[in-house]
């Protein structure tokens, strides 16, 4: 249990297989947390040999990662990798995040390359909430909303978060430039099959609110 790839997952009996199947071709243990599904995710993530924990209602993305990454560090994971359930996030560069930890840096971000097949608005408001994030927080990180991400057990429990929902990753980020923990960024290749996955212009709003008010409030 060194190193483990925790995926949460929605409603993705059509892609999980393959996900898990990539993610064990480089790490040999996968969580999957199968957050409230109506369809056979959990079974099929259970078929392609991943460890299924399940939600009995959907609780969001942010609850469904954290269940995961307890799970894991309660079985002694070392590293923790984060990806999503949709295929979006190419498990050929897993190696990549563990050897940025293995040098030193506590949290290690993906930053995707933006290929055309990116819907509009969701490079406007990728755009937006990371220049945003930058300003209000002093964080450099490019591509605050990717969910590819790895950290350490020690990280996490610095960057423990509360959201339950898409809020989940800028939380991550306040909470690592408020723990001063070293990090980086590491350029990855994104496939959009479904343009309607993911965060949705409503989200994004209140991705920008959540992050304001924990600005003024100074959440930690």
């Amino acid at each position: 249990m060194k190193d483990v790839v925790i995926i949460p997952a929605y409603n993705e009996e059509k892609t999980i297989s393959a996900v898990i199947i990539a993610a064990k071709k480089q790490v040999p243990e996968v969580i999957v947390v199968d957050d409230g599904s109506h369809d056979a995710t959990g079974p099929v993530a259970q078929r392609c040999g991943a460890r299924v924990v399940r939600h009995r209602v959907n609780m969001g993305k942010g609850s469904a990662l954290k269940t995961g990454c307890d799970l894991a560090t309660t079985l002694g994971a070392q590293r923790l990798v984060v990806i999503d359930a949709d295929g979006q996030h190419d498990a050929r560069h897993i190696p990549q995040f563990l050897r940025s930890l293995d040098e030193g840096y506590a949290v290690v971000f993906g930053c995707r390359t933006i290929p055309e097949a990116m819907p509009f608005v969701l490079r406007f408001g990728n755009r937006l909430i990371s220049n945003l994030f930058m300003t209000l927080y002093q964080v450099r990180v490019e591509d605050t909303q990717c969910g590819y991400r790895a950290f350490t057990a020690d990280a996490y429990k610095n960057i423990r978060w509360e959201a339950r929902d898409y809020f989940v990753e800028t939380e991550m980020l306040i909470n690592a430039g408020r723990k001063k923990l070293k990090h980086r960024t590491i350029p990855i290749k994104t496939i959009y099959a479904d343009k309607y996955k993911g965060t949705t212009v409503f989200d994004g709003v209140l991705i920008v609110l959540k992050m304001i008010t924990a600005r003024l409030l100074h959440v930690k």
